[in-house]
């Protein structure tokens, strides 16, 4: 289990994209006008036609943000050239979904979880993870080959959201003298568990469970299991519910003969 952050530092860190390029260059007005309603420039780029290009985030999804040359106007959307081939593709990769996908995979790292499986194992994953989550269930046992071969650790970042109980499970979890085993215990009993919650939920395991839980919405996720990973590319993919078998390889990625 990694150190616990205090919940202020995931409060701090709600925006998740830091500008610090913006201090040095003040935004067109027609530029604040589309961040006053919602959106947030995190870079600018060089486009054609004397079109100053901004990128920007809103609601999680990159945009490019066209500056006209008289500097009154903005388009937003694609750019293509004359070969159809899409201009804006690269500076968003570049500019949002690179820094974002390493920032949230940090925060999570910087979470408060349980391994399951070898620390030098080739992938992790991170899923959200609720005691009653029957479909949690479900996932942990889909992952045991790739777990049990050494190929992925699964770290749970518990959260208590289904039941009144939910809570006092996952701090009873956490709190184990071994979490690691006491949650594959769990998980291996499905239905015929007997983990007991915690009643009175000590204040910093509360902490824990209430700065995960903000995470997971700041991630975008409303539901258990919430699964995330990083593609071949490195980029942050997410997927919501236990996977399709057709789905877990691209997932858990391949599996070795041992």
């Amino acid at each position: 289990m990694k150190p616990v952050r205090s919940l202020s530092f995931f409060i701090s860190t709600l925006a998740l994209l830091p500008t610090p390029w913006a201090l040095a260059e003040a935004l067109p007005p027609a530029v604040q006008a589309i961040e006053a309603r919602g959106a947030k420039v995190v870079g600018s780029f060089d486009a054609p036609g004397g079109l100053k290009g901004y990128a920007a985030r809103y609601n999680g999804q990159g945009i490019a943000l066209y500056l006209t040359p008289d500097g009154d106007h903005v388009v937003i959307g694609s750019l293509l050239d004359a070969a159809g081939e899409d201009l804006t593709k690269a500076p968003l990769e570049k500019l949002v979904y690179e820094p974002m996908s390493s920032e949230m995979w940090q925060r999570l790292e910087s979470s408060t979880w349980i391994a399951d499986g070898a620390a030098e194992a080739p992938r992790v994953i991170y899923m959200f993870s609720d005691p009653n989550c029957p479909f949690c269930n479900m996932f942990w046992k889909q992952a045991r080959p790739w777990v049990e071969a050494g190929d992925v650790q699964l770290r749970h970042v518990m959260v208590g959201m289904l039941r009144p109980d939910s809570a006092g499970k996952s701090a009873a979890l956490l709190a184990a003298k071994d979490p690691e085993a006491a949650l594959n215990e769990h998980e291996a009993a499905g239905k015929a568990s007997t983990l007991k919650p915690i009643e009175r939920i000590a204040p910093e395991l509360n902490e824990q469970l209430e700065a995960n839980l903000i995470l997971m919405g700041e991630m975008g996720a409303s539901a258990t299991p919430a699964i995330y990973y990083l593609d071949e590319q490195g980029r942050l993919q997410q997927h919501q519910g236990a996977p399709r078998p057709e789905a877990l390889n691209g997932i858990m990625g391949p599996l070795s003969k041992r």
